[in-house]
């Protein structure tokens, strides 16, 4: 990635992430409007968009402008940029609130960033973080008594040895429109982890603790 960076940071126009940015080691991507909550706060290398919901110059100046009549949003743009440059982690801050319809498709950025060759891929907001996997062992921290709900994406899942959590499974099934999965709770240390065997698994860990 540019500079030998392979981690992104995405920082979009919905709810102002109220939290600290980590961006040490990572690209950072703000789009459009995000510039009004994100400038002063963490350091940005590129601002991309069609810069419709923005009436200053942002700083850098973008590279390039898109036309407001488009097929992608400005976050599809970013995931397709962070890519280009080689990211295997991005995360997207800025994503939730506002209006539903684009809160579902940020969601939608996650598979496409896991689908286009990123080996890790979040949405953080400020109550809660969303994390998609696809195959392999999964092992991520939060805090013992967090929510921790696990939903299938895209379709049937299956995972194997979840641990760290309350109920726990040796051999679970997530089927694609049943809840099955919400709202266990994180137990032990607060290290969870579980096997994907098939399909993707999205993991929302509230933040507040039960």
């Amino acid at each position: 990635m540019n500079n030998g960076k392979t981690r992104a940071v995405i920082l979009l126009n919905g709810e102002p992430y109220r939290g600290e940015i980590p961006a040490d080691g990572a690209y950072v991507i703000c789009c459009d409007g995000a510039y009004s909550w994100a400038k002063g706060r963490v350091r940005i290398d590129e601002n991309l968009g069609d810069f419709d919901s923005l009436d200053v110059t942002p700083i850098p100046p973008p590279l390039h402008t898109f036309p407001s009549e488009k097929d992608e949003t400005d976050g599809e743009l970013a995931v397709d940029r962070a890519l280009s440059l080689g990211a295997r982690s991005i995360a997207i801050y800025g994503g939730g609130g506002g209006r539903e319809d684009h809160f579902l498709g940020n969601l939608h950025l996650l598979y496409k960033a896991l689908a286009g060759g990123a080996a890790s891929a979040c949405l953080i907001g400020n109550g809660a973080r969303l994390f998609l996997y696809g195959k392999g062992r999964q092992e991520f921290s939060c805090k013992r008594g967090q929510t921790v709900s696990l939903l299938p994406f895209g379709g049937d899942a299956h995972i194997m040895k979840l641990d760290g959590v309350k109920y726990s499974a040796g051999d679970l099934w997530l089927r694609y429109g049943s809840t099955r999965g919400i709202s266990n709770l994180a137990a032990g240390g607060g290290e969870l982890s579980f096997l994907v065997k098939k399909g993707y698994v999205l993991v929302i860990i509230n933040e507040e603790v039960v």
